[in-house]
């Protein structure tokens, strides 16, 4: 992995310590910190019905990234029971992508919406910066969950502490690899 690369969430690879690779900050309470984020991409295809330029969104990817130039831990704490938390709060952000997804898509796919411009350049052009703000929109959301539940989740285990409450969410989170 190059240092300026991300992590992409996949069933066949866990976090380590050495991908946390930012300074920790010694003014915080936390003693590792993980950024965490959704990116995506989409197929964006206009339709000219009558004088009127429509555009359809199709094939939409969500993919789940871990930042390691963004995330940090304390070098005295480096705890296993610490490293599974920190990838449990990966799993999560995977397992809210895995169930919000069709929803996602439902929210887009079959229907078509106008497309603002003078011509037709510009309006095929509008339609791509218009689809990518509809679906940021519905992704913010999506990251607006992902921090709830992950508050959740730390409340919950605080931390990887309580080892009862980590085990639970480690079982769900070990669906995800099979």
């Amino acid at each position: 992995m190059g240092e300026h690369e991300i992590i992409v969430w996949s069933k066949d690879r866990k976090l380590n310590w050495s991908d946390f690779k930012a300074e920790s900050n010694p003014a915080v309470f936390e003693d590792s910190h993980s950024v965490i984020k959704y990116r995506y991409t989409w197929v964006v295809n206009s339709e000219k019905i009558g004088d009127t330029i429509m555009f359809f969104i199709e094939n939409i990817q969500l993919f789940v990234e871990f930042h390691p130039l963004l995330s940090w831990v304390r070098n005295s704490i480096e705890q296993d029971k610490l490293l599974n938390h920190e990838q449990g709060r990966f799993d999560l952000a995977e397992l809210i992508k895995q169930e919000k997804i069709s929803k996602l898509c439902e929210i887009f796919y079959g229907k078509k919406f106008p497309t603002r411009g003078s011509n037709e350049e510009q309006r095929k052009q509008f339609a791509k910066e218009d689809s990518g703000n509809m679906i940021g929109s519905e992704v913010k959301k999506l990251e607006s969950e992902f921090q709830s539940q992950s508050n959740e989740y730390d409340l919950q285990t605080d931390y990887g502490k309580n080892i009862e409450k980590q085990f639970e969410f480690d079982l769900t989170f070990d669906k995800l690899r099979k």
